[in-house]
C-alpha cells in the first residue's frame, strides 16, 4: 500500500498538474499523444483519438500538427472522433466544431479522410437515433477511444445520467447564454446538440482534461474536490482510473492548496500569504481585522501563523496598516506629501499616463472613476484603445449610423448620391448575411467608426483632449470574426511605438482575463512583451505599471496594491462615461453569462469592494476600484 504524504493535496480526489503557462502543458500532452501513436503503430495497431472543440486544446492540436509536419509522428493509422457538435448547423459555419477541428488540426495533418469521424451537424432528424447508435458502433469496432482530449464533458447537461451514450440533447438556457457570443446573439444559438455520453467519455483508456484561465477556476474546484452528482456531469471524471487534469495557476485558484493552503498543512507565511489568510479569516468569522483573536486563528487551521508571527494583535495591526496604505484618492500621486506609505510616489507631478483599453469601453467600465480622477488632477492622460471592437456592434446600429450619414449629406450638401448608395449596399449586404458570418471590410469600418466615436465622446466627457486618444487597431484582432489571429511582431511594435512616444510615468493595463474571447489576454501580452523589450530604456526605470479589472470580475482585496475610493458623485461620473458607449448599452452583443449591463456589473463590483473594506475595519466608501502593481 502506497501512502500519499503530500498533504497539500489532501482535498483533491484526482491528480492535478499545475503549470506556470499553458504552452508547456499542451506540449506535454501533444508529445504524449504522439508517443502513444508511435508505440501502437510499432505493434501494428491503430490509435483512436477523441477530440473536443475546446479552446483549451488549441495549442495541443497545433503542436500535433507541427509534429506531423516534421515527420515525428504519422496519422496514417489514426482515427479521430469528435466529442460534440451543435445541431442543426451547416458544417461551414464559424461555430461548427467540425470546422474548428479542421482549422486547428485536420487540415494540417496527413490523415485518410475515411479515418475522420466527426459528429454530423446536418444529419436529418429522423435519422439521428440510428446515426448515434452507428457512431457508438464505430468506436466499439475500432477497440474504443485510446486517448481523449477535453475541456468539458461535451454537451452533457446537468441531469445527464452516468451511463448515457452518444445522443441528441436539448441545451439548457445557461449553455445557450454562454454560447451567445459565438453566435452573435443568443437567438441564433441552436436548441440542440449531438454529444458523446458520459459513459462513452469514461470508456476512453486515457483522458486529458485541460483548463486555462480564471474563468475555469470554479469548474476545476468542483471537478477535483467536489462530490459526484448528476448536476455536475464533469464530476463523473473522478471515476476514471487514467485521468490527467492539467491547469494553469489561474484556473487552479479555487483549489484548497492554492486558495487556503493553511488548511492542507504547514505553509510558508510570507507577507502576501499572511495578508490573504487574515482577510479570509475575517470573512469567515464576519469580524473586522482588529477584532481577531489568538483563538480565532488557532480554531481555523492557522495556529502556525500565531506561532511564527503572533500574537494576534501584532498580525492584525500589520494587516490593517498594509490594507489602509493601499487606499488613496490620488492615483497619480499626491504632490508635496509624504509618499512613504502611499501606493504611488508624489513626484514627478503631473505625470504622463497611458491607459491601455483592450476594447473601446474597458477603460471606463473598469477604472472610469480613477480615470476621471487622473484627468481632474491635471495629469497628461493618454487613452490607447488596442482593438476596434467592431465585431461587437449590432448590424442594426451600423444601418442607423449609415442612415444618419445619408440624411446629413442632404442637409450639408455633401454627395448625397454616394452616401445613399453606400447605405443601400450595406442594407442589402446585411440583409443576406448569416449570423456569425464575417462582415465585409466596409461594414467593419463602419462598425469600427461607431466604437471610435463612442470612445471619443467618453473622453470628451472626461475632459481628455482628442490628440491624446489613440486607436491602435492591432492587426491580430482584425479578422472579421470571433476567432482571432495569434499575437505578432506588428502588434507588439504598435504598442512599443506609443510607449516610446509618450514615455509614461504610469501605465494602466487590463489584467481582467475572463473575457469570453481572450482579447484581454492577448492585449496584455502585447503590452508586457513591449515593456520587456523596452526595459533598458531610461524612462522605463521611472515607470510603474498598474493592472485593473472590473469588466468581468474584480481583484481579490488581498492581492490589491492600490485602492481608489469613489464618492457617489464619482460613481455617477463613471456611469455617464459608460453610457457614452451607446452601442454596448442595454444589450451588449457579447454579454457572457451575465445578462446585466456593464455599468450595472461594474457598480455592483465596486460597491461590494467598498463594503468588504468596511467589514475589514476601513472607512466606509460608496465604491472602490482596485489595482495590482506589475513589476517590469
Amino acid at each position: 500500500m502506497i501512502i500519499n504524504t503530500d498533504f497539500t493535496k489532501r482535498y483533491e480526489k484526482i491528480p492535478v498538474d499545475i503549470f506556470e503557462e499553458s504552452d508547456a502543458a499542451c506540449l506535454k500532452v501533444a508529445k504524449s499523444i504522439a508517443e502513444t501513436i508511435k508505440k501502437r503503430e510499432a505493434k501494428n495497431l491503430h490509435t483512436v483519438l477523441g477530440l473536443s472543440a475546446a479552446s483549451s486544446a488549441i495549442q495541443v492540436y497545433e503542436e500535433l500538427a507541427k509534429l506531423n509536419k516534421n515527420k515525428e509522428v504519422s496519422f496514417s493509422n489514426v482515427h479521430i472522433f469528435s466529442v460534440d457538435e451543435y445541431w442543426p448547423l451547416n458544417k461551414k459555419e464559424l461555430q461548427s466544431h467540425y470546422r474548428f477541428l479542421k482549422e486547428y488540426l485536420l487540415d494540417f495533418i496527413e490523415i485518410p479522410s475515411e479515418n475522420i469521424h466527426c459528429l454530423d451537424s446536418e444529419v436529418k432528424k429522423e435519422d439521428i437515433h440510428d446515426y448515434c447508435i452507428d457512431y457508438e458502433k464505430k468506436i466499439h469496432n475500432l477497440g474504443g477511444i485510446d486517448v481523449l482530449v477535453i475541456g468539458n464533458m461535451g454537451f452533457n447537461e446537468p441531469g445527464s445520467h452516468y451511463n448515457s451514450r452518444t445522443r441528441l440533447i436539448t441545451l439548457n438556457h445557461n449553455t445557450r447564454i454562454s454560447a451567445a457570443s459565438e453566435f452573435f446573439g443568443v437567438e441564433y444559438v441552436p436548441f440542440h446538440a449531438l454529444t458523446m455520453g458520459i459513459e462513452t467519455i469514461l470508456m476512453a483508456k486515457k483522458i486529458y482534461f485541460l483548463a486555462w484561465g480564471e474563468g475555469k477556476a470554479g469548474t476545476i474546484a468542483k471537478l477535483v474536490e467536489g462530490t459526484i452528482n448528476e448536476q455536475n456531469p464533469t464530476s463523473y471524471l473522478q471515476k476514471h482510473e487514467n485521468l490527467e487534469v492539467l491547469v494553469d495557476y489561474a484556473s487552479a485558484a479555487e483549489l484548497t492548496r492554492i486558495k487556503t493552503p493553511w488548511l492542507t498543512g504547514p505553509c510558508v507565511w510570507d507577507e502576501q500569504l499572511t495578508r490573504k489568510g487574515v482577510f479570509w479569516l475575517c470573512k469567515k468569522l464576519e469580524k473586522p481585522i482588529l477584532k481577531l483573536t489568538d483563538r480565532d486563528y488557532n480554531d481555523n487551521g492557522m495556529s502556525d501563523l500565531i506561532t511564527e508571527r503572533g500574537p494576534a494583535s501584532k498580525i492584525n495591526i500589520k494587516a490593517f496598516n498594509d490594507l489602509q496604505h493601499t487606499i488613496t484618492g490620488w492615483p497619480g500621486g499626491k504632490p508635496n506629501a509624504d509618499d512613504s506609505t502611499r501606493p504611488e510616489r508624489a513626484f514627478p507631478f503631473p505625470k504622463r499616463a497611458i491607459i491601455f483599453s483592450p476594447h473601446p469601453d474597458d477603460d471606463v467600465i473598469s477604472m472610469g472613476g480613477t480615470l476621471a480622477r487622473l484627468a481632474e488632477h491635471g495629469h497628461e492622460v493618454h487613452l490607447a484603445y488596442q482593438v476596434s471592437g467592431n465585431i461587437a456592434v449590432f448590424d442594426h446600429d451600423a444601418i442607423r449610423f449609415l442612415d444618419f450619414i445619408r440624411d446629413s449629406s442632404k442637409i450639408y450638401g455633401f454627395d448625397s448620391d454616394l452616401s445613399s448608395n453606400i447605405y443601400k449596399d450595406a442594407l442589402k449586404e446585411l440583409s443576406v448575411k448569416h449570423p456569425g458570418e464575417p462582415d465585409s471590410d466596409q461594414i467593419r469600418d463602419v462598425k469600427g467608426a461607431i466604437r471610435r466615436g463612442e470612445a471619443k465622446a467618453a473622453c470628451r466627457y472626461l475632459q481628455i483632449p482628442e490628440e491624446r486618444v489613440h486607436f491602435l487597431d492591432m492587426p491580430f484582432y482584425e479578422t472579421g470574426g470571433v476567432k482571432k489571429n495569434p499575437i505578432g511582431p506588428e502588434d507588439v511594435k504598435i504598442v512599443k511605438d506609443l510607449l516610446q512616444s509618450v514615455k509614461p510615468h504610469q501605465v494602466y493595463a487590463a489584467g481582467d482575463l475572463s473575457d469570453p474571447h481572450g482579447t484581454h489576454r492577448v492585449c496584455l501580452q502585447a503590452i508586457l512583451t513591449a515593456l520587456n523589450e523596452l526595459k533598458n530604456e531610461e524612462w522605463i526605470k521611472d515607470c510603474r505599471v498598474w493592472l485593473y479589472r472590473g469588466a468581468w470580475q474584480e481583484w481579490d482585496v488581498a492581492d490589491a496594491d492600490m485602492a481608489v475610493p469613489l464618492s457617489p458623485e464619482e460613481v455617477n461620473i463613471k456611469r455617464e462615461a459608460i453610457f457614452k458607449h451607446q452601442s454596448q448599452k442595454d444589450r451588449p452583443l457579447f454579454p457572457g453569462s451575465d445578462k446585466r449591463e456593464f455599468w450595472q456589473r461594474a457598480e455592483e463590483r465596486n460597491h461590494n469592494t467598498a463594503v468588504l473594506f468596511d467589514k475589514l475595519g476601513m472607512a466606509e466608501y460608496q465604491a472602490i476600484e482596485l489595482f495590482v502593481r506589475y513589476n517590469v
